[in-house]
């Protein structure tokens, strides 16, 4: 194959990509901008020993999400499965010594975290309210 062959189909491949990318700088729409903004969020925080959580604001709409939500978001990959020796979901057994302490007690480590289990589940963007708001549910569903 020749120089000026090889030049012809390099100018050309050029040419063509520097085409495909000018049609990718067209501007987003505040939906995907939102999704993009979602999709590159850091998925938690680290939170020291003895550092106080403070409450974040409620989701985005603006209101509370419930419980459900929350716990199937945050809260199944280690209450479905018991890892790290968290309660399961369904189990009243894995439950009873925990709520000998009182229900408050419950609350307080499912938002500040205890053993294995991180501050607030690893749903740093929960209000307390939707932190108790999946304990609830989970107890609800452990009877």
């Amino acid at each position: 194959m020749s120089h000026l062959r090889i030049f012809a189909l390099i100018t050309i491949s050029c040419a063509m990509l520097w085409g495909c990318s000018a049609k990718q700088n067209q501007e987003l729409t505040a939906a995907q901008e939102q999704a993009v903004a979602e999709r590159i969020a850091p998925a938690g925080h680290v939170v020291k020993a003895g550092q106080v959580v403070a409450a974040v604001a409620v989701s985005a709409g603006g209101s509370a999400r419930a419980g459900d939500a929350i716990y199937n978001r945050n809260c199944m990959a280690c209450h479905n499965s018991g890892v790290a020796g968290a309660p399961m979901f369904g189990d009243a057994g894995a439950w009873t010594a925990r709520l000998e302490k009182g229900i408050e007690t419950v609350y307080t480590n499912a938002i500040n975290g205890i053993n294995g289990m991180p501050a607030r589940g690893t749903c740093m963007d929960c209000s307390d309210e939707e932190v108790i708001a999946a304990i609830d549910y989970l107890l609800d569903n452990s009877k």
